[in-house]
Order: C-alpha cells, then sequence, then structure tokens
C-alpha cells in the first residue's frame, strides 16, 4: 500500500522518460560538438582578430596586456558563431558514425523511425538555440564594446564620443483632413563640439498657420528648462502664402525642440556592440534623420539577431538527415560536407541581406528566409531518409 502510494504522489513522474538510446545518441553528438566548437572558434578567431592584433602590436606598439585582454574578450563573439557550424559537424559525424557501423539499420529493424531517431539531435539544437540568446544579447554585446574600448585607450586614440558634424533631425506629423504625414521640423547643424551646435538652420512648422525659419550661429540644450538655447541668429517669419511676415534678429533666444537631436549626434555603438534593446533605440532615433538606407540596414540586422540563434535547429535537422543517410564514409567526409552546407548557407544569408538593405526584401524575410528554406530542405531529406 505504501509503495503504491509512493508511486501515485511522485513529482517526478510526469517528466518524460528518457530512453538508453536517447542517452547513446546524445553521448556520441557531444564529442563531435565540442570538438567543433574548439575547431571553428579557433579559426574564427586566428583570421578574424589573431592576425590583426599581431599586426597591432608590431606596427602600432600595441601593448602585450591589451593585446591579450582584447582577444579574450573576442572570444564570446566567435565561440557564439561556432555555435550552428558545431551543430552540423556534430549531427553529420555522429549519425554517419553509426550508419557506417550499421548502428541505424540494427535500429530501425527494431521499428525505430528516422524521425525518432534525430529528435536527440533536435533537442540538442533546441539547447543550443535557447544557449545562444543569452549569450548574444548579454556577453557578446557588453565583450566587444568593452574590447574597442581597450583597443582604443591602449593605443591613446582620442576618439569623440559624438558626430563632429551635419546633425540632421526632422519630426513630422499627421494631418487630420488627409491622414498624410507633413513636415513638422527641421533641424540641421553643421558643427558639433560635444557641448555647443554651430551653424544652425530650424524649420519650424509645427504650429497650424505659423512657419518659422531661425538661424543660429550656435546653440546648446538647457537640461534645467528642457529647452535649446539659440546665440546670435535671426528668426524668420513666414506667412501661410509664402511671404515673410517678420523678421526677428536676437542674442539668444530659446526654442522649444526636442533633445532628439543630441541623441542623434551621440556616437552609436558598433552594431557587434548592441544588444536588440538597444538597437531597437537606435532605431527609433536615426527614423528621424530621414536616412532611409542606414534605417532599413539597422531593421534587418535586428531581424538577423532575432533569427541568428534558430541556424542551430536548421543545421541541427540538416545534419541529422544527412547523416542518416546509408553511406561508408569517415570523419573526413562528414567535415567536408559541413563545410559545403555551411558555405552555402551562408551565402545565401549574405544575399537574402543585401536584397534586404536594398530594398528588394523586407527586412523579416531577408533574415527569415534562409531560416525557411533551411528548413524545408532538412525536412525534404528527412522524408527522404525516412523512405528508404
Amino acid at each position: 500500500m505504501k509503495i503504491a502510494m509512493s508511486k501515485s504522489f511522485n513529482p517526478l513522474n510526469w517528466l518524460p522518460r528518457i530512453s538508453v538510446m536517447d542517452w547513446y545518441i546524445v553521448k556520441e553528438l557531444m564529442g563531435p560538438f565540442l570538438f567543433g566548437v574548439g575547431l571553428f572558434t579557433s579559426v574564427a578567431i586566428t583570421v578574424g582578430a589573431l592576425f590583426e592584433l599581431v599586426r597591432r602590436v608590431a606596427e602600432s606598439g600595441l601593448p602585450y596586456g591589451a593585446a591579450i585582454e582584447i582577444f579574450m574578450l573576442q572570444i564570446p563573439y566567435f565561440v557564439v558563431l561556432a555555435f550552428p557550424m558545431s551543430m552540423l559537424l556534430a549531427t553529420l559525424m555522429a549519425y554517419s558514425r553509426m550508419s557506417s557501423d550499421s548502428e541505424l539499420v540494427a535500429l530501425r529493424s527494431c521499428g525505430v523511425s528516422v524521425y525518432r531517431l534525430v529528435i536527440p539531435a533536435v533537442i540538442l539544437g533546441l539547447v543550443v538555440t535557447a544557449l545562444t540568446f543569452p549569450l548574444q544579447e548579454l556577453v557578446v554585446p557588453a565583450a566587444n564594446y568593452r574590447a574597442t574600448l581597450t583597443l582604443d585607450k591602449a593605443l591613446k586614440r582620442e576618439t569623440p564620443l559624438f558626430q563632429k558634424g551635419n546633425i540632421i533631425y526632422t519630426e513630422f506629423r499627421t494631418n487630420d483632413k488627409s491622414a498624410n504625414e507633413t513636415l513638422a521640423r527641421f533641424f540641421y547643424a553643421e558643427e558639433f563640439d560635444g557641448k555647443r551646435m554651430k551653424g544652425l538652420t530650424i524649420i519650424d512648422r509645427s504650429t497650424p498657420g505659423l512657419n518659422q525659419i531661425v538661424s543660429s550661429e550656435s546653440a546648446t540644450w538647457n537640461p534645467s528648462q528642457n529647452t535649446w538655447d539659440f546665440f546670435n541668429g535671426t528668426a524668420y517669419i513666414v506667412a501661410p502664402d509664402g511671404s515673410y511676415r517678420n523678421i526677428v534678429r536676437f542674442e539668444h533666444q530659446q526654442l522649444k525642440l526636442p533633445r532628439t537631436p543630441l541623441d542623434l549626434a551621440a556616437k552609436a555603438r558598433d552594431f557587434k556592440e548592441m544588444n536588440i534593446a538597444q538597437a531597437l533605440e537606435r532605431l527609433e532615433l536615426i527614423k528621424s534623420s530621414g536616412d532611409e538606407q542606414q534605417i532599413r540596414k539597422l531593421m534587418v540586422r535586428i531581424q538577423e539577431k532575432y533569427a541568428f540563434p534558430f541556424v542551430s535547429m536548421v543545421f541541427a535537422i540538416v545534419g541529422a538527415a544527412l547523416g542518416t543517410q546509408p553511406r561508408r564514409s569517415g570523419k573526413g567526409t562528414s567535415f567536408g560536407i559541413s563545410v559545403v552546407v555551411i558555405f552555402t548557407y551562408y551565402v545565401f544569408s549574405f544575399v537574402t541581406s543585401s536584397m534586404g538593405v536594398k530594398a528588394v526584401l523586407s527586412p523579416i524575410l531577408s533574415a527569415w528566409l534562409p531560416i525557411a528554406f533551411g528548413f524545408g530542405i532538412g525536412g525534404v531529406l528527412l522524408v527522404r531518409a525516412a523512405s528508404r
């Protein structure tokens, strides 16, 4: 009676049971996966970072201590890049080895389907995908930004943390009658030294029936009153019919304008140094600049950040489907197939990304089309493997 009660009230009974076969396949996958992470990370960081750091040490006098710190900070970025490739190599090597040793034939003769055989690979792909998200969002951007700051400090670069000139901000409003957007404000500053903007031209059409053009020698942001202080300028009041209504010259005048131009002038991090939240904040700022190409490029890159972790899932399914094909092949063949698949996928991704930036594809479609295409190819390969 007590035994029956303990079984019925066991809180672990709801957990799925992992079979011996699943544990065996996962064990077969983990070795090649960890090997792939080490291999692809080493190759990528050597080509992408080490050679450049050695050149800077030799030519620019970069201290050894700073070079080592930068090298260590760049490792997380390349580890994340290696995850999908390692997933492909692991599934190909594990399932190809089991196929060449007739283990898959034995399992299928016992009634185990191909779809059931690839479940451990799919689960491992999900785990890697889930691991990629926090690394990509929390670790990689912070490490990349710290590496940039360390490099600039070590080389004693005097890189300003702001845009020096040509600061443009546009603001639109919706017309109540036609529902079309019309220009409300236009802000242009020729120069910026970090505190004071110079050579300003402002067109203000925010008040219906009152248009004004302000030309000013300089302006500063007044944080205590949330206004702009303009100095040594002229305000032209324009009537609705386009004629001048009044001209006012001033030495100092305050205007109620947004501080957005100041935020736009702040130097933005490189995209690899931003997480999705920071990229979305930057997107909202540059939308007011009117630079459609930069806006679309950032929208594409944001969608690619969302899509990238799922590449591990794509490669897990494609690699498992290819690995279950009957063949007599070694590790060299699996590695060769991995290189071909990786090259093909990333070339296709590069093409769709470029099409998204050029407005041929929407940002969402340009980022997610390779993922959808990869899942489709993996599904077709699985169906073919199951029909044999």
